[in-house]
């Protein structure tokens, strides 16, 4: 894995250079917000993760994040955040990041972050090409209203599509989709769709959805239903009304 890691805090990216050449991945770091988004820019397929730290010299965390963006919709990126609070983590979210990881934060954690992210962009990456060289579209989910598809990485409502979906939101979109009307907790679908295990953020199931539910509505009826102090379900029955 060859891992960019923007953090202007010198130690910590000594630290976790450590940790990277243990786990053989192929670590660069860049320092402020200006140098990360040019070494980006030069070689954008290069990548296969990024961890980008909120607070930067130059041009901050929301500012890179929204310009990798720009540039690839694909390239894993965990955000690193001194910020505990919820506006802060849902803007990150919404700025392009996949997941985020609160500081001060263990090595090991950031680590098994990575890895998790790494494995589940891996999965995508590997069915979507199946099934593009099938050479036909194949829906996971099709329903009078609501349609899914791995190989374009595309859902749509009620024939629209929905827009703007971030990997990891089409990840949870799917995930809930293809089982409907089942109630998933937020501990299941940290392990479903961001491979978590007892070191999981139940908040960022609670980010995803939000930005998700906001996407949906662009374009038809909400579908992501609250099941109180249980989860969240897919429900599309009232679609197409």
């Amino acid at each position: 894995m060859k891992i960019l890691m923007i953090e202007d805090n010198k130690s910590v990216s000594e630290m976790m250079g450590m940790f990277f050449k243990k786990e053989q991945w192929d670590a660069s770091f860049a320092y402020d917000g200006n140098e990360a988004v040019e070494m980006f820019k030069s070689a954008p397929n290069d990548w296969d993760m990024i961890t980008l730290d909120l607070n930067l010299p130059g041009k901050d965390g929301m500012e890179v994040s929204s310009e990798i963006r720009q540039i690839s919709k694909t390239v894993p990126i965990i955000m690193l955040t001194a910020r505990d609070s919820e506006s802060d983590q849902v803007l990150g979210l919404e700025m392009g990041a996949d997941d985020y990881v609160t500081k001060p934060f263990s090595s090991i954690t950031l680590i098994a972050r990575i890895k998790a992210l790494h494995r589940r962009a891996q999965m995508g990456t590997t069915s979507s090409t199946e099934e593009t060289d099938n050479q036909q579209t194949n829906y996971d989910v099709e329903t009078g209203s609501f349609k899914l598809s791995s190989s374009t990485r595309e859902a749509y409502l009620d024939d629209k599509l929905i827009p703007d979906l971030t990997p990891k939101e089409f990840d949870l979109l799917k995930t809930l989709a293809q089982k409907p009307k089942q109630v998933f907790s937020r501990e299941q679908l940290l392990q479903l769709v961001w491979y978590y295990e007892f070191y999981g953020d139940e908040r960022t199931v609670d980010a995803h959805i939000k930005k998700l539910r906001q996407k949906i509505e662009k374009v038809g009826p909400q579908v992501i239903q609250t099941v109180w102090g249980v989860g969240y379900k897919f429900d599309d029955s009232k679609a197409g009304d």
